[in-house]
């Protein structure tokens, strides 16, 4: 019997029920790390890569293993919906994550300048600013209190920044937090969006997602400011103006792909925090700890927990054959549990160096903002190591259904915090 069919490793409800399949990821690390998967259910074959050097080997060449075969495992019948509508939705829209070099190169140039650690400095006021009036939120007059720390925390402090680069009103943060939840998670009973079936919904929310960022590219083309949202609304590949949906489509991957996976991070930070209270109490005493830890709370975590690549020619990997339009789905969680990069990789230790976590992926499609997400968790745990006193579950923490960008949407906690100093 083999080790696994693939289905548990992408399906979003086995997420959700059974939470992330590391054993099945231990397994095939040792026993088969390029593995075939045939899992059925209307979803096509792939090759499962769970190990750390295979994933930097497939990542190091977007030649031969490209992303505009698509990054996501979808049904194949979602994959014909979108094909048929590629003048609407999200069928029209380009985002960089799936451009191959050169292309993705122009494009990704157009918004790197605002992602330097120096152009991160500049937020520095408001990112801390963000974090203390959270934490003075739920401080409240006692100190103590109750709190669904994924929604009333961990998404409302990526929300709020990202919103003011983007030149989202503060009025319309709501619709954003809503359509990105949808986004990432469409098979959430909670969380999906409404509508006569998911294909119509789908495209829906692809609709409702470019009215709302067309606006504001309109707005930054008319009136240009020195944002981000400026940034992206002129920005131009070979002097030429970007097109409406790779535009639209940059808005988006920035704002949703920003948003969700910093969220994620956070959330499931505090929840291995609950479980680990000696490694919170040694941030409270050891301060000078706190990059260290943020990046083990990204391997611990590893919101976005893969990306597929389909292969454009015959090859071989660890003697496997891969064969020309076969899809190898790379799994960052497991490959930041591999044994052979990480001394006793199921150990949470927020001082652990070195740590050469794929959270943030590696080669050609290294998250553009993975320093504005470090600098926004930074401020955030800054702020609870100086001021959370005590902490505990109050609830079942839940999953979201989603097997792509995965976190907890549910995490109800009791809490003591002091005053602000």
């Amino acid at each position: 019997m083999p080790i696994t069919d693939g289905l548990d490793l992408i399906l979003s409800r086995a997420y959700a029920e059974k939470g992330v399949p590391h054993d099945t990821w231990t397994r095939l690390r040792a026993e088969s790390p390029v593995h075939y998967c045939e899992p059925g259910h209307d979803y096509s074959p792939y090759w499962a890569i769970t190990k750390h050097a295979d994933i930097c080997e497939i990542s190091k060449q977007p030649d031969v293993f490209a992303s505009s075969g698509g990054i996501s495992m979808i049904p194949r019948e979602q994959e014909a919906v979108l094909r048929q509508s590629s003048d609407q939705g999200f069928g029209a829209m380009r985002t960089i994550i799936e451009m191959d070099p050169p292309e993705h190169r122009g494009y990704r140039n157009v918004a790197s300048p605002v992602f330097t650690p120096r152009a991160i400095k500049a937020l520095d006021e408001a990112i801390d600013r963000s974090a203390r009036e959270i934490v003075d939120r739920l401080a409240g007059a006692t100190g103590e209190g109750e709190c669904d720390f994924a929604n009333d925390v961990a998404a409302a402090h990526p929300l709020r920044i990202l919103s003011t680069m983007l030149g989202v009103p503060r009025e319309s943060e709501p619709d954003i937090l809503r359509l990105t939840n949808q986004l990432f998670a469409l098979d959430d009973p909670d969380l999906q969006r409404e509508g006569e079936d998911r294909d119509a919904a789908t495209m829906a929310l692809g609709l409702e997602l470019y009215q709302l960022f067309d606006g504001i590219i309109q707005d930054r083309r008319a009136n240009p400011t020195d944002d981000l949202a400026s940034l992206l609304a002129n920005g131009t590949i070979d002097g030429e103006p970007m097109g409406v949906m790779e535009t639209v489509g940059y808005y988006l991957i920035t704002f949703s792909a920003g948003h969700d996976t910093t969220k994620n991070a956070l959330v499931g930070g505090m929840r291995v925090f609950l479980d680990h209270p000696d490694q919170l109490q040694r941030l409270k005493e050891h301060p000078e700890l706190l990059d260290s830890a943020v990046e083990e709370l990204i391997r611990w975590t590893t919101p976005v927990n893969y990306m597929k690549r389909t292969a454009t020619r015959d090859t071989e990997l660890r003697g496997e054959r891969i064969r020309a339009g076969d899809a190898l789905v790379m799994f960052y969680a497991s490959a930041n549990r591999d044994e052979e990069v990480f001394e006793d990789p199921f150990a949470f230790q927020i001082d652990r160096k070195p740590n050469r976590h794929l959270g943030f992926g590696i080669g050609e499609h290294f998250c553009l903002g993975a320093n504005l997400a470090r600098r926004s968790q930074r401020a955030l745990w800054r702020e609870f190591s100086r001021r959370l006193d005590w902490a505990e579950l109050a609830g079942e923490p839940e999953q979201i259904h989603s097997g792509f960008v995965v976190g907890l949407k549910k995490l109800d906690m009791r809490y003591r915090l002091k005053p602000a100093a």
